[in-house]
């Protein structure tokens, strides 16, 4: 099982650690910097503040990691990235949210909400803001940016795909992303780093903290997928808890073409009795909440016990009121999601919602890689899920679990 403690930190570090959080992320930005200044005070105290006479050392322990950076707007709206202190032989990690429709900018006394263009945009400006003199770049980019686009099927554009060969070009050593929609997408650029990350632990300790009497076995408990796509998710979960699975297949009417996609004509079921069961459905994306709305009711109408929503990444493009009205009439009993992507206050504000926090991984995985470390055991959560069900299994308080 993943412990920090375990890790080995005897390696000396790439470089100096230096975090760049762009205004899109700097909530959760700021809490992963937390964690990691407290973890290296930490291990100071226990060399008795001695570390090897290397420079990197020097500025191994400090008061913060992040470092001080801008993406100001001309009022035609351009925009120009600016780093407000140097970088010079640091690892440099840089963490952007895509999806954070709350940032506005001015252009011609017009009020815009930045897109996930925009935010790209600001990426690769403080990439080139670096100039090079960072002595390794990573992006974490927890919903990879364009990537529910992830095959070309016709006469179609590869965003995603060309986005990754692009940052690449410009010096960056490894992408982090989190649930990406088709991780194939990372054959574009097979000759460097890229690692898909998904939060399945976090939901599992978020879902045992909130629910006192769930039963995690094949008799009252059971994964669903909600489609082809998520059934890798699905098919995990349930190998790692030993329960049992179904899956949901969509049945599209291809003649149309409504909001970007095929509309849904039916949702067929692929599985076991699923009656009087708790059931977890778990998808990588809320986006309007309408295939997973119908999942829900589909269940019910199977005689499904407590249905719990897990997405990593809540959109709700389409506003809460079709939850709000779903969760009145006995759809669901839950929501999961965790706070990679902007959370609103009304997202947050719902009895039935349960964010998953996810800044601690993120620390984990700085932390190691900034010591050259592997990252194997962190994406991997299988023992640490064992572990926390035990856990709730002998009633133990969950609070302190990684």
């Amino acid at each position: 099982m993943f412990k920090r403690q375990d890790q080995d930190y005897s390696k000396q570090p790439v470089g100096p650690l230096g975090i760049v959080c762009l205004d899109s992320c700097k909530d959760l930005g700021k809490q992963v910097d937390e964690y990691l200044v407290k973890w290296r005070r930490e291990r100071a105290e226990s060399d008795n503040g001695k570390h090897p006479e290397h420079p990197i050392y020097h500025s191994y322990c400090k008061d913060s990691f992040l470092v001080k950076a801008q993406t100001p707007r001309f009022g035609t709206g351009e925009a120009k990235g600016a780093l407000q202190e140097s970088v010079r032989g640091n690892d440099l990690f840089i963490m952007l949210d895509v999806t954070n429709y709350s940032m506005t900018y001015r252009i011609n006394k017009y009020e815009n909400h930045m897109s996930p263009d925009d935010h790209f945009q600001d990426l690769k400006r403080v990439i080139a803001a670096a100039g090079g003199k960072a002595r390794r770049i990573n992006v974490i980019m927890p919903f990879l940016y364009e990537s529910r686009q992830h095959r070309r099927g016709g006469r179609e554009s590869l965003d995603c795909a060309m986005a990754l060969q692009e940052l690449v070009q410009m010096g960056v050593n490894n992408i982090i992303t989190f649930d990406a929609h088709d991780d194939r997408v990372q054959n574009a650029i097979p000759l460097h780093g890229f690692e898909t990350v998904r939060p399945t632990y976090q939901f599992i300790k978020g879902l045992l903290s909130t629910v006192p009497d769930i039963k995690l076995d094949k008799d009252h408990f059971m994964t669903i997928s909600p489609d082809e796509g998520a059934t890798r998710r699905s098919v995990y979960l349930a190998s790692v808890l030993g329960v049992n699975m179904g899956m949901f297949y969509k049945r599209r009417d291809y003649t149309q073409v409504v909001n970007g996609r095929n509309p849904i004509v039916a949702h067929e079921f692929l599985g076991q009795d699923i009656e009087g069961k708790d059931v977890f459905v778990i998808d990588d994306m809320i986006s309007s909440g309408d295939s997973m709305i119908d999942v829900a009711r589909e269940l019910k109408k199977r005689k499904a016990g407590r249905i719990f929503l897990a997405a990593t990444f809540g959109l709700f493009t389409s506003g809460m009121e079709r939850f709000d009205k779903a969760y009145e009439e006995g759809l669901f009993d839950y929501i999961l999601t965790t706070n990679l992507t902007y959370q609103s206050e009304a997202v947050l504000s719902r009895p039935y919602h349960i964010s998953c926090d996810m800044s601690k991984y993120i620390a984990y995985i700085i932390d190691t890689l900034n010591h050259d470390g592997s990252i194997s055991s962190l994406l991997d959560p299988f023992d640490r899920i064992q572990a926390i069900v035990e856990k709730y299994n002998n009633g133990e308080d969950l609070s302190n679990a990684d």
